[in-house]
């Protein structure tokens, strides 16, 4: 998340048992991106319990004037994960697939899925409507179907998770992973102000709008109570109810995953099972 992922939210993502990510433009330099992953790694060194992986989000555009020492920062530490955003990842999949790095590619369309699948990603990142920042503008079940029908390969939902239902939901539509971004920007280990935290908790997603970005694509916006943008949000914002650490958002979108699975399993015992009954006949 530009200006919100610190090396410790990502750490504690990390330590939590999920994947931490972070975008490298988030640092002020090269030498600075060198020492977010060294106080990342010492931190999952040191975590008590397996730690999830480490991906680093790469902006591939012209926009990016250090992308090539940022590409070269990411291959000598090798994250399992790269995604890429705001431009074809063909320059940086050669050297990073050396490194033995999992490249992801951000896509709003099937035209970018194609293309994106063509220049040698390993995987896409289908940005869908209502996610906060870069956003996009279809509908994540429908755009997954229209994904699978060409691509067996990773997926992963950006746009629209809120808690462990949606993740849940997202895996049974198609999709292997899910991004999350609005819930952690209230964290305690995020780089959000007060006012853009305090903004997240009492907003809706009725206060959501979307605005073109300086670098000319569309993001989705939060305003406050009176009406002023405090920054970037997703539709998810509706499901911001307090400020809690990293640790405890994962513990309560895990319950929420295990309970979205345990109601399917009742819903499947006790109305579909029968092949001759009346639920189980498609209307």
């Amino acid at each position: 998340m530009t200006f919100i992922s610190t090396p410790e939210l990502v750490a504690e993502a990390c330590a939590a048992g999920i994947i931490g990510s972070f975008p490298t433009s988030n640092t002020a330099s090269v030498a600075e991106l060198d020492e977010w992953f060294d106080q990342i790694e010492a931190a999952r060194a040191s975590s008590e319990r397996t730690p999830g992986p480490i991906a680093a989000n790469l902006i591939v555009g012209k926009q990016n004037k250090r992308l090539d020492g940022d590409v070269e920062c990411v291959v000598r530490h090798q994250p399992a994960l790269v995604i890429t955003s705001v431009g074809s990842p063909a320059a940086v999949i050669p050297a990073l697939r050396e490194a033995g790095v999992l490249v992801l590619a951000d896509v709003a369309s099937e035209a970018h899925a194609h293309k994106a699948l063509a220049a040698g990603a390993d995987g896409l990142v289908l940005l869908s409507a209502g996610a906060g920042g870069h956003t996009g503008w279809a509908n994540p079940f429908a755009f997954v179907r229209a994904v699978r029908a060409f691509f067996d390969g990773l997926l992963v939902v950006a746009g629209g998770m809120s808690d462990g239902a949606s993740l849940w939901a997202a895996q049974c539509a198609g999709f292997d992973l899910a991004l999350f971004g609005t819930r952690f920007i209230a964290t305690h280990e995020s780089a959000a102000p007060l006012n853009w935290r305090e903004a997240l908790v009492a907003g809706s997603m009725d206060d959501i709008s979307v605005d073109v970005a300086p670098n000319g694509v569309k993001a989705s916006v939060l305003a406050d109570g009176s009406g002023s943008p405090v920054g970037s949000a997703g539709h998810t914002v509706s499901a911001v109810h307090d400020q809690l650490s990293v640790a405890e958002l994962v513990d309560e979108i895990e319950a929420g995953w295990l309970q979205a699975r345990a109601n399917t399993s009742e819903l499947l015992g006790d109305e579909l099972l029968d092949a001759n009954s009346e639920a189980a006949v498609p209307s």
